[in-house]
């Protein structure tokens, strides 16, 4: 089969489209043929290394960095080992195209979705393995997951609508589960016109919540449209906008230099959630404002056993929408990842693999061509 191997850390020649193996189902795993996959922040920050406790910056600057020196980082994919080389794809929309043994074969020909945050160990512990980060994922024509971490989904949306799904949405989902928002909940979300952000504004809309959301002057009124109660530019003072303890949940993958700002605008007993880290890791904290408010502080990795199920009822019950900013075939990668961190778009990239039958033409890849 034809995928896109990740080599080490560095620039888009570490993004090597080549013939690799198609895996072979284990017990209890499921062979799916990718039919789409999301393009996401996590894998650009794996092969950049910016999980490693070594690096303070936010993603683009790291990313500038890590493309020019290519440094290799021992601790760089989720504070650890990345299992270079490997494929990436958090997002994987596939159908079932063989089973392992101990599996149904019933499911075979069926459409699905991946579960990409996987509890291996149980829900009583937040241990927690991801595909595309702790082994091979979606950008390829075939990917084996267990079979315990695929969902059926029966809707009419495209494979590159579905694509678009599990990481942002499971993501926001997985905040908005922690926080436990519901309708009497006023939110701020920062970063509101990204993946999580766009996701998390469609979610906490759907619970109900009163929705302030924070993005770039020219999404303003995109995200209005996904049901924004108000919206406040990325370069205003969230605290001038809207006074101090004005909110009961703040949802921030922004962080960085405004994260103390967040911590004002937070009424008593308020809820600060985190995933993400985009502005930069290293924040400014007073503690007087974390204790004396009694806010509480979530950070939030291990999606919880009811987040992915009820992102499935979601689409299939047609309460949100997936958001395809663009889609690209798997061999132009470099392309779409480049598109991605210039941050234009509005919703989500997406790859499409070519049929099983057919491959590209890999003079046309922009990253790294290996013979097969």
């Amino acid at each position: 089969m034809m995928a896109v191997v990740t080599t080490g850390n560095g620039g888009y020649d570490k993004l090597v489209y080549r013939q690799v193996p198609v895996p072979v189902p284990g017990p209890g795993e499921v062979l799916l043929q990718v039919l789409a996959a999301g393009v996401n922040n996590t894998e650009i920050n794996t092969r950049l290394g910016w999980y490693s406790s070594s690096v303070t910056a936010g993603t683009d600057a790291a990313a500038g960095v890590q493309e020019r020196q290519q440094e290799q980082k021992s601790d760089g994919g989720w504070n650890k080992a990345t299992p270079f080389p490997f494929i990436q794809g958090t997002d994987c929309c596939g159908r079932v195209s063989a089973v392992g043994d101990g599996v149904d074969d019933g499911g075979i020909g069926r459409r699905v979705l991946v579960r990409a945050c996987m509890r291996p160990n149980g829900y009583d512990t937040m241990d927690n393995i991801w595909m595309a980060s702790d082994f091979d994922g979606a950008f390829a024509q075939y990917v084996k997951v267990p079979a315990g971490e695929v969902f059926p989904v029966v809707c009419d949306w495209s494979d590159a609508e579905l694509a678009t799904i599990p990481c942002a949405y499971g993501t926001s989902e997985n905040m908005l589960h922690r926080a436990g928002v519901c309708r009497a909940d006023h939110v701020l979300v920062t970063g509101a016109s990204g993946g999580v952000g766009s996701a998390t504004v469609q979610l906490a809309k759907r619970r109900g919540a009163r929705i302030t959301a924070v993005c770039g002057q020219a999404k303003m009124d995109l995200v209005r449209a996904l049901g924004a109660d108000e919206v406040i530019g990325r370069d205003a003072s969230v605290i001038e906008a809207l006074g101090e303890n004005a909110v009961d949940v703040v949802i921030d993958n922004v962080a960085g230099p405004n994260f103390p700002h967040m911590l004002k605008v937070l009424k008593r007993g308020g809820r600060y959630v985190s995933s993400g880290a985009i502005a930069g890791p290293m924040v400014s904290l007073d503690m007087r404002d974390m204790y004396l408010k009694d806010i509480t502080l979530i950070g939030c990795t291990a999606w919880d056993e009811p987040v992915f199920p009820n992102l499935v009822s979601y689409i299939e019950s047609s309460e949100i929408r997936p958001l395809v900013a663009k889609t690209f075939p798997l061999h132009e990668i470099a392309q779409a990842q480049r598109a991605f961190m210039e941050k234009r778009h509005f919703g989500n990239f997406v790859l499409i693999p070519p049929a099983p039958e057919a491959s590209p033409d890999s003079g046309t890849f922009s990253g790294h061509t290996e013979p097969s």
